[in-house]
């Protein structure tokens, strides 16, 4: 669960959640401090709706309190412009059992 050299938090949920976020671009990465934040993504089947994300990593250990994600949603108005609308709370946390998820996964594969 030790940090890997270069990256000052838990690598496995470091590489998860870059692996649960790769459908979105990416805006800013610190492995030194642990965050991710993603660029607004589009689904290109609903053009007036946009999400972003920031992951934060807390731990060096795989722990489930080791990870944070919030969740950004803008809707387009009747004007074109995007707007800050709510986003179901349920939302941030299924991210953060996916990342979980896959970090234990990627624990277990190397473990063997």
């Amino acid at each position: 669960d030790a940090p890997e050299a270069g990256i000052g938090v838990n690598s496995f949920l470091w590489r998860s959640s870059l692996e649960v976020l790769s459908f979105m671009p990416l805006s800013e990465v610190d492995p030194f401090g642990g965050v991710i934040i993603t660029d607004w993504y589009a689904n290109p089947e609903i053009q007036n709706e946009r999400f972003k994300a920031t992951v934060y990593i807390l731990d060096t250990r795989l722990r489930a309190d080791g990870v944070k994600v919030s969740v950004f949603r803008q809707e387009k108005n009747e004007s074109g412009e995007w707007v800050d609308v709510s986003v179901d709370p349920e939302t941030a946390l299924q991210l953060e059992n996916k990342i979980l998820d896959r970090a234990r996964l990627l624990k277990n594969s190397q473990l063997g």
